[in-house]
């Protein structure tokens, strides 16, 4: 029996230990691609690329792995359409997981999310995906934890199946002393980053900003996300590419005078 075919791709490079650790599992469960950025791409959101020249070149990033490995120029909405489009061509990846990435894609951040994007991107081409993201920014985290979560989503992903126009938002406590409780499946919580932008003088005395801020969670419910991963536990939250807010279009119809 033929093993499936897993795509792989992320937003924090080609080069990040996360990639690195989620090609490593992917690679016990089936046959592997990888089509990742050449260099950071981290809050680029769902971002293409129009106006510039789009790059592809085999890598060696992953060569000890022995796995077929690209890195591209574009972002990782790029990476997946050209995988599918270019790379794979007539072959249809039966799962795409993205990440792991280095920091948490919970609650809102999940829009703002090159990593959760590679998976959105994917389901809008009618692909099964996930997006897999660690709640540990240091370039140096440790995700020995995550393995067997990770590896055990994956298969639970291809033997159920992801429902149709859906990607899995999988968030991963940071390694600590207590081991990770279990795995919950959430809703994505209530809450905002709170920005702030520092004033600046650059050597010429030009005025700059740097941004700033702190997250802020005003939704107290037990079932999402943010309480999950506060709890040491995994949080799946299932994300659709489609924004309509549904609840307001009776009341625009019912109240707006056209």
């Amino acid at each position: 029996m033929a093993k499936p075919l897993i795509l792989v791709s992320n937003d924090d490079g080609i080069t990040a230990p996360g990639i690195r650790t989620l090609v490593k599992v992917a690679m016990r469960v089936g046959e592997v691609v990888v089509v990742a950025p050449d260099s950071p791409q981290s809050g680029m959101g769902h971002a293409i690329t129009i106006g510039n020249t789009l790059r592809l070149d085999r890598s060696i990033a992953l060569a000890d792995l022995d796995v077929e490995a690209y890195e591209c120029s574009g972002t990782p909405a790029d990476c997946v359409k050209l995988a599918k489009h270019h790379v794979l061509r007539e072959r249809k990846p039966d799962l795409v997981v993205s990440g792991i990435n280095h920091g948490s894609n919970s609650s809102i951040s999940v829009l703002y999310s090159g990593t959760m994007s590679a998976a959105i991107e994917a389901a809008i081409e009618g692909l099964p995906s996930i997006g897999f993201s660690l709640c540990d920014y240091g370039h140096e985290a440790d995700f020995s934890h995550t393995e067997a979560f990770v590896e055990q989503i994956i298969r639970q992903a291809l033997e159920h199946r992801i429902p149709e126009n859906t990607a899995l938002n999988v968030n991963l406590p940071k390694k600590s002393e207590e081991a990770i409780k279990g795995i919950k499946i959430c809703r994505q919580a209530h809450a905002k980053w709170q920005e702030e932008f520092d004033e600046r003088l650059d050597p010429r005395n030009r005025k700059y900003f740097w941004m700033t801020g702190s997250f802020v969670n005003y939704d107290k419910g037990e079932d999402t996300d943010e309480w999950a991963l506060v709890n040491n536990y995994v949080s799946i939250v299932p994300c659709q590419f489609d924004m309509t807010a549904h609840h307001a279009i009776a009341m625009l119809n019912e109240g707006w005078q056209f």
